[in-house]
């Protein structure tokens, strides 16, 4: 057999459960376990990889991705991988969960749920929905190089979402809260209290006019910014989709790409949704300054990239067993220096948007469109009408140029990402930022 230079293996054992309350009636209580591993092993520039669920016969996988790599190899040899080093950094303290989800029962966590869904399900709202999840997750980790290493995590959260309808006109809100927690999710985060803000943000959407579409002056809340920072700014600094020419940011390390003012950040140690004590390659990560005062500081990195760039590694992930790469964690524009009414009263004259309903991102040509959960006018530095049906689009580099103020008022936001087929968790944020000049979509 051609000689194999590394292999490693995951293996991954879970249980989950979700419960959904909709309408008020239980729609679903769902269990369920997993155990598997996913195991690599690389021959010259050719990666073998296979998967095996339930237990695992280790000895066996390694062999199988080892001949599937070395026939790769021979069929359609490629340049020769060089993997980075394997930084020997410290791993930092594992969150504390104060209350185990498994813990509680069925009959509680329902209670609860319909209890919430009361609170959404004011008087003009014709529909709500709840859900609750948590998962209990073990990571084991070895590799050729006698590394061997496990952590286990919990995670817990909560959406709900009400409909409000007049004739025609659906306007939907909704709220949702998930992190590295335990069921201690509920006491950090009032349930009622959103609940009720889901139910009047779908009201008062169906009064709310449709703006006028144009380039105007925008503020970002601290949720569209972190969308906005995550999908056009964090995939384009993935490694591997520089690799592959597929990223706007592609040659330019070291370049002024945004405004002075902007600092943005990959940080696997916080204790958010997007924690890792140690990537899917066994490396504990570390903060990564992607922006730096506005110039391109650094790409993520796996090993295999890394070994490229002669840089450092500790941002591989996978779901579950599958086949890592290059992820984002927590990611956030950090923290600037204007309060949010010194951000008004500088704008005058545009729109606010708040919130996120999604959108699109080609990280190749940088270019996007997000869509905001709803907006205001701005008018002589003072929010004025409520607006729906609202998106923001233009250029990833020429909108990080165009930022005229960064606020104090960093804020995370927990959501998942999905990439090559494959979901993780992760959050995004920001403060509130100001541009000075934006396409905003409308009637």
């Amino acid at each position: 057999m051609d000689q194999i230079q590394y292999y490693d293996a995951n293996r991954i054992e879970g249980r989950s459960m979700t419960i959904i309350i909709d309408n008020g009636k239980l729609e679903t209580i769902s269990r369920n376990s997993s155990k598997g591993t996913g195991i690599r092993a690389l021959c010259q520039g050719s990666w073998g990889y296979t998967s095996i669920d339930g237990e695992t016969d280790l000895e066996t996988g390694i062999k199988n991705a080892s001949e599937l790599a070395a026939s790769m190899n021979r069929t359609t040899p490629k340049e020769r991988v060089v993997l980075g080093g394997a930084p020997k950094r410290k791993v930092g303290s594992m969150p504390v969960i104060k209350i185990n989800p498994e813990d509680i029962s069925i009959e509680e966590k329902v209670e609860l749920l319909r209890e919430i869904e009361k609170h959404a399900a004011e008087e003009g709202i014709k529909s709500t929905r709840v859900s609750y999840s948590e998962s209990v997750l073990t990571t084991r980790f070895m590799n050729s190089e006698g590394e061997e290493k496990e952590y286990s995590t919990i995670k817990s959260g909560f959406s709900v979402s009400a409909v409000a309808a007049v004739g025609n006109n659906y306007q939907a809100g909704r709220e949702s809260r998930f992190n590295i927690a335990g069921y201690e999710i509920f006491e950090k985060n009032d349930p009622y209290k959103l609940a009720k803000e889901a139910a009047e943000m779908a009201k008062s959407l169906l009064k709310a006019k449709t703006p006028k579409g144009g380039a105007v002056p925008v503020i970002l809340d601290p949720e569209l910014a972190g969308v906005f920072t995550h999908e056009a700014v964090g995939h384009a600094s993935e490694s591997d989709l520089v690799l592959q020419n597929d990223s706007v940011l592609s040659g330019k390390l070291g370049k002024q790409i945004a405004s002075p003012k902007i600092t943005v950040i990959d940080d696997p140690t916080l204790h958010e949704y997007g924690y890792y004590p140690f990537d899917a390659e066994g490396i504990p990560p570390e903060k990564t300054v992607l922006i730096k005062d506005g110039v391109l500081n650094s790409y993520l990195h796996s090993r295999e990239t890394a070994g490229v760039f002669e840089s450092v590694s500790g941002n591989a992930r996978a779901q579950g067993y599958a086949m890592p790469v290059v992820r984002m964690s927590n990611t956030y524009i950090d923290k600037g220096d204007a309060s949010f009414e010194e951000i008004l009263e500088d704008i005058k004259n545009g729109i606010y948007l708040i919130g996120s309903r999604g959108g699109q991102v080609n990280t190749g040509e940088g270019v996007f469109q997000f869509n905001a959960e709803k907006g205001y006018r701005i008018q002589n530095g003072e929010i004025t009408d409520l607006v729906r049906d609202v998106s923001l689009s233009g250029q990833t580099l020429d909108i990080l140029n165009q930022i005229r103020m960064v606020g104090k008022d960093v804020k995370l936001h927990a959501g998942h990402c999905g990439k090559s087929g494959q979901t993780v968790p992760v959050t995004d944020g920001a403060p509130h930022i100001s541009i000075s000049k934006a396409t905003v979509g409308g009637a």
